[in-house]
């Protein structure tokens, strides 16, 4: 019997960082971009309820602001959205359940994200996709900057086999660490990469939103064909 009972929150369970908190208050595009963090979670909460109550297979989502569409003109014109109104064959019949919140870590991944997938997975749910977009937030710390080497490894050997996982398109040294990592488990069987080290992907003109940060919908576009190559 598949059990639908699901308590999961897509908003984080910390505040904005102090840099975000202030940039938020004297420049609007920033306090827009930021008004949509709740709502946009709620939308989600929303819709993960009815994939649940589905009785369809699922493509769960795990990521950031990124996944959750923060950025994007409405919570479904983001890259997961967009892939999911127009869904290649193989999650033509799965629901997407996104489990990503707004500043998620590697670590959030691991200690909020994946056991929320092995509760659902534990309920009957049949798991037809699981992707993987993250390290932003971590890139952008030097502390957990840092501690991303070991902490993407630790993510890589814990995520379901053939998950597909996204490479960072940055050139700093961190990223490059992030990538040998994603690299050397694709080439071991483990994962499926969507790989984001392309031209397209390293030019935002035009393709930012208000808070010159987020993808806005042009951008979120560029993402879902980076993801559906993969699929």
């Amino acid at each position: 019997m598949i059990v639908t009972t699901f308590d999961y929150s897509n908003l984080s369970d910390r505040p904005p960082g102090p840099v975000v908190s202030k940039l938020a208050l004297v420049l609007p595009g920033v306090r827009s971009v930021m008004g949509q963090v709740e709502p946009y979670a709620r939308w989600w909460e929303d819709s993960n309820r009815r994939a649940l109550g589905s009785g369809r297979p699922l493509w769960v989502a795990l990521g950031d602001s990124m996944t959750q569409g923060i950025g994007a003109s409405a919570p479904d014109r983001g890259w997961v959205g967009q892939i999911a109104a127009d869904p290649p064959r193989r999650i033509r019949d799965a629901a997407v359940l996104n489990l990503a919140f707004n500043g998620a870590r590697v670590l959030d991944v691991l200690e909020r994200q994946l056991p929320a997938l092995d509760q659902v997975r534990e309920q009957g749910h049949e798991i037809a996709l699981v992707t993987l977009l993250i390290g932003n937030n971590d890139l952008m710390s030097p502390k957990w900057s840092r501690l991303l080497p070991s902490a993407i490894e630790t993510l890589l050997d814990a995520v379901p086999h053939g998950t597909v996982v996204a490479t960072q398109p940055g050139l700093q040294r961190s990223a490059a660490r992030f990538n040998r990592a994603v690299d050397a488990h694709e080439r071991a069987g483990e994962i499926v990469i969507a790989d984001f080290r392309v031209p397209h992907m390293r030019d935002w003109r035009g393709r930012l939103a208000e808070d010159r940060f987020h993808p806005n919908d042009r951008g979120y576009a560029g993402m879902a064909d980076v993801i559906r190559h993969a699929l």
